[in-house]
């Protein structure tokens, strides 16, 4: 995925950024018979610009494009409804969030904002990993994870939840646990997020001694193992 900094430096101008990733994928794509996907980061300076880039990352083939929280919610809701109606998936980066959501003494808890993503629309949200950069008390993120994914959450003061809530035929969003994350700590990573998760692995993939492709096959090969030995 491309990260939440990046949008359009002079060093990597965001149309040759798209034209260059939707290579990569579709060369991985023909290689091995399956979808693949980036998160192309249509994040602008304007809405007229962030959906300028959207409908250019669509004609290149792009199932899906990115945002950052940072937009602000008017922006978001735009770019979902776009995305609704030309089919992609919007993975929205929750980047800006810690100057409110972590404060001890002023802002809110991070569970408001996933609430507000799932009624805007979002597909994905990063919503913490318990281990790794983005780590947070497991019942916290818990209650995170079901904030985005349950039909109805009762009250589990346990996990943050001190209201019930009923999102009736409301879309899901999915959880995303991405930041600092790596293979050895897959069994926890399942333990504590469940399957129903995207697990991303930035540098966790590039950083692997034998290349970026050997990171990537380690991933799956320590995911599918983990997957089978739970079933």
């Amino acid at each position: 995925k491309d990260d939440e900094n990046i949008n359009s430096q002079p060093f990597m101008h965001w149309r040759d950024r798209f034209l260059y990733c939707m290579e990569a994928v579709n060369r991985a794509s023909a290689a091995t018979a399956e979808v693949k996907g980036h998160y192309l980061n249509v994040t602008a300076g304007t809405v007229e610009q962030m959906h300028e880039r959207a409908e250019f990352a669509k004609e290149l083939g792009s199932v899906i494009i990115m945002i950052d929280l940072v937009l602000g919610y008017t922006a978001i809701q735009s770019i979902s409804k776009w995305a609704r109606k030309n089919d992609m998936i919007l993975h929205l980066h929750r980047a800006g969030n810690s100057t409110y959501s972590r404060q001890k003494n002023h802002g809110m808890n991070f569970r408001v904002i996933c609430k507000w993503m799932r009624m805007a629309g979002v597909d994905h949200i990063h919503a913490g990993t318990v281990v790794g950069k983005l780590e947070g008390d497991p019942l916290m993120v818990k209650g995170f994870y079901d904030t985005l994914l349950q039909p109805h959450t009762p009250v589990a003061p346990e996990l943050g939840l001190f209201f019930k809530q009923e999102w009736a035929s409301l879309g899901k969003c999915m959880p995303v646990a991405s930041g600092g994350i790596h293979l050895g700590q897959m069994h926890q990573l399942l333990h504590y997020l469940g399957e129903d998760v995207i697990l991303q692995f930035g540098g966790g993939t590039i950083g692997h001694p034998d290349g970026i492709q050997a990171g990537a096959e380690a991933n799956r090969v320590a995911l599918e193992s983990m997957v089978q030995a739970r079933n």
